[in-house]
Formats: structure tokens, C-alpha cells, sequence
């Protein structure tokens, strides 16, 4: 988002295609930086990839999942809802991404703003939450042990470790939350006929099915990913950056300071 605008302000436009999170993007349309552009793929994808104001489209979904080592924790112990999570058995077991402020307010607002504050504020108390930086790494640390169970694990990111027969494996507390990343070309795309040959192809089957390969969840509805039918819900990117304040705040307060 700061090489983006720092761009602009310099009247300076290489860019032709911008591919991100979906609050970023959102950042950028506010900045009127984004090209809204059409496909007839838009018609296949899913209704939450597609923004009401059009000036991007979601790729790809970045599915919040937990991730446990099976070696450390067995499938029949796994908690089935956050309160669960509570029990002393999950003592300095518990890790968590250092910059998932979106999921927390998500599931806050999902289990009610004062039960899911509390509930929050007693698990780092009692059994304490390990915070690493980086989604591959603590889906890293969970394969290797040092962090039994991760609240916040991207889905293709444990896949991919469970593949090379690494001891992870991965389930949501439903609903699963869901981030969707997207692609826009740039306002001002030095390009404008490439940028929206790869804006459609990224969109396309092939293009979806490239990035199934690399155990990403495609929006494009044709590919009928099993990850497409499970409980999702979806976090709006504009409501993330009205609120990232206040959320931003309580993350700081409950689970940076006090997480160890």
C-alpha cells in the first residue's frame, strides 16, 4: 500500500496489475489508485469475491484454520468451540499469529463483543498464547512441535507441510473466517491491455486451477474446491479498516502485552 501510494504522489505509474489482502486493496480504492475492470469469469465466482464497487475482485481465500500437530494432540480431544479452549489441558499449548487483528474482532463480534472480550481476556490468563510473526512459520512451529495447537493458520499453509508428511493437520471451529485476497489493475496501468489479459486469466480456470495447485482455495466456483462448501464467513474488508482502531487496541491490550 506505501509503495503503491508513494507512487502515485510521485507521479510515477510502472504498475499494471496489484495482487493482495483484501483490506489493502480496499485501501487502495479508497485512494482511488484501482481501475474497476469486468470478465465473464465474474459470473463463476463466488459472491463474496466480488466488490459492490467493482474496482477489485477476490483471487483467493485466505481460510483462518486451526492447526494441530498429531503427533501432540489427538483428532478426538480437539475443541469443537473456543470456550473449550479454556480447559488447563491446553496449558502453554496454545500459539497464535502476531498480526491477526481481523479474525480476533471477527470471532469477538461473532460470539457477542463482551462474552468474546472475556473469553479472550481468560485464555491468555489461564493457559496463555504463544504469539509468533508469520503465518508460515507457525504453521511451521505446529509441524515441528513447539506449538501444539495455532488458533490462526492459513488452510494452504498447513496443506502444504501435511503434504510433504509433516505431523500437521488443520479444522475450523465453525463458522471458518474467511480473508479474501484479491487483484485489481492499477488507475493509471502503463500496460492496460496486459493487465487485463492476466486480471482475466488469474480469474479463469487455468488460472484458478494454477493456484489450487498451490493449495490455495479458488473463488472460481467451476473448480468446486471442498474447502467452498464448508461454514464460511466472510470478513468484510471495508468494515476492517473502519474499525481497525478499535480492534487494533483491544489485540494490543489482551493478547500482545499479555500473551507469553
Amino acid at each position: 500500500v506505501q509503495r503503491v501510494t508513494n507512487e502515485a504522489r510521485a507521479n510515477r505509474f510502472d504498475v499494471d496489475v496489484i495482487e493482495t489482502n483484501g483490506p489493502e486493496l480496499e485501501a487502495l480504492y479508497r485512494e482511488k489508485l484501482l481501475l474497476p475492470a469486468r470478465s465473464p469469469h465474474h459470473a463463476n465466482l463466488l459472491p463474496a469475491a466480488i466488490r459492490p464497487h467493482g474496482a477489485w475482485v477476490g483471487v483467493r481465500l485466505n481460510m483462518f484454520v486451526h492447526a494441530y500437530n498429531t503427533d501432540l494432540v489427538k483428532k478426538e480431544d480437539l475443541p469443537k468451540s473456543y470456550g473449550q479452549l479454556l480447559d488447563p489441558k491446553w496449558k502453554g499449548k496454545l500459539g497464535i499469529e502476531a498480526e491477526d487483528q481481523d479474525w480476533f474482532g471477527s470471532v469477538v463480534k461473532e460470539l457477542g463483543e463482551e462474552k468474546g472480550v472475556k473469553l479472550f481476556q481468560d485464555l491468555v490468563a489461564t493457559n496463555g498464547l504463544s504469539v509468533r510473526k508469520g503465518h508460515t512459520l507457525l504453521a511451521g512451529l505446529v509441524a515441528g512441535g513447539e506449538v501444539p495447537f495455532a488458533l490462526t493458520v492459513y488452510n494452504h499453509n498447513a496443506d502444504r507441510l501435511k503434504k510433504k508428511g509433516a505431523p500437521i493437520d488443520w479444522y475450523a471451529i465453525s463458522p471458518a473466517f474467511v480473508r479474501v485476497n484479491g487483484v485489481s489493475v492499477a488507475a493509471r496501468p502503463a500496460h492496460p491491455n496486459a493487465a487485463l489479459l492476466l486480471y482475466d486469466f488469474m480469474l479463469s480456470e487455468e488460472g484458478q486451477r494454477i493456484l489450487e495447485q498451490a493449495n490455495y482455495v479458488p473463488v472460481n466456483r467451476k473448480l468446486a474446491h471442498p474447502a467452498q462448501k464448508l461454514q464460511l464467513k466472510f470478513i468484510d474488508p471495508a468494515t476492517v479498516l473502519d474499525e481497525s482502531a478499535k480492534w487494533n487496541k483491544l489485540w494490543d491490550e489482551i493478547i500482545i502485552r499479555r500473551a507469553g
